[in-house]
């Protein structure tokens, strides 16, 4: 009965949704698996050996700015910017309320698994949130659950063409550069990355089907009762 009411272009994204649910959850828990049996990974070290580059280097020096935008401290206050826009713009209140569990659930889960895992980080660095465990890296599940979600409300939101293009655009690419940087600086493997990118992934996209489900259903309503 559900599907019968929605379109074909619904239907299609939510099974691509779904299909990249599982995926991104398969290559986490393949990737998992590894890691708690202290498998070595050649492309941790491929990457290891080509992206060292030295403190001064501009690329260095570039990673060291982006990486921020990943960082617990940053995240917290832009999440908090974020739910007063919702708030002061009168957006439905899923929104918000998943929008707040898209940031609370990932960082649970990756503060979580950490512990479980307790992978040793290829290089303690403080000043870049290098400490404490590697796998999956926080920086990279965060960034993708936050920066998804912002690309989610661009989407949503009534603009001009351009303007969606280059704010999706930008905000995809800080989705993206923020994991590379922690392999640049140093701080985590290459497959740290990889498994909080899927892990983000994953987790955002089941939030995201059940926040449209509830604003569907919100809309399906209404529509009877009129």
């Amino acid at each position: 009965m559900i599907l019968k009411d929605l379109s074909k272009a619904a239907i299609i994204t939510l099974v691509i949704g779904f299909i990249t649910i599982i995926a991104t959850t398969a290559l986490f828990l393949e990737l998992a698996e590894d890691v708690l049996e202290e498998e070595m990974f050649m492309v941790d070290q491929f990457f290891q050996d080509n992206l060292g580059f030295e403190s001064g280097n501009f690329i260095y020096q570039m990673m060291e700015l982006i990486t921020e935008a990943g960082s617990v401290l940053f995240l917290t206050i832009i999440s908090l910017v974020v739910i007063a826009y919702l708030l002061l713009t009168k957006k439905s209140k899923w929104y918000i309320l998943f929008f707040i569990i898209n940031m609370v659930g990932i960082s649970a889960f990756t503060k979580v698994l950490k512990l479980f895992f307790e992978r040793t980080r290829p290089e303690l660095i403080d000043q870049y949130d290098g400490t404490g465990f590697s796998f999956p890296s926080g920086h990279s599940t965060g960034a993708i659950a936050f920066y998804g979600f912002m690309i989610y409300l661009v989407w949503k939101k009534p603009s001009r063409q351009w303007i969606k293009f280059f704010s999706i655009t930008l905000l995809g690419l800080l989705a993206l550069l923020v994991p590379f940087s922690r392999v640049v600086l140093g701080v985590h493997f290459f497959t740290d990355i990889l498994a909080g990118m899927a892990l983000g992934l994953a987790w955002l996209i089941t939030c995201l089907i059940s926040l449209e489900f509830l604003l569907w259903r919100g809309k399906r309503k209404k529509l009877k009762q009129s």
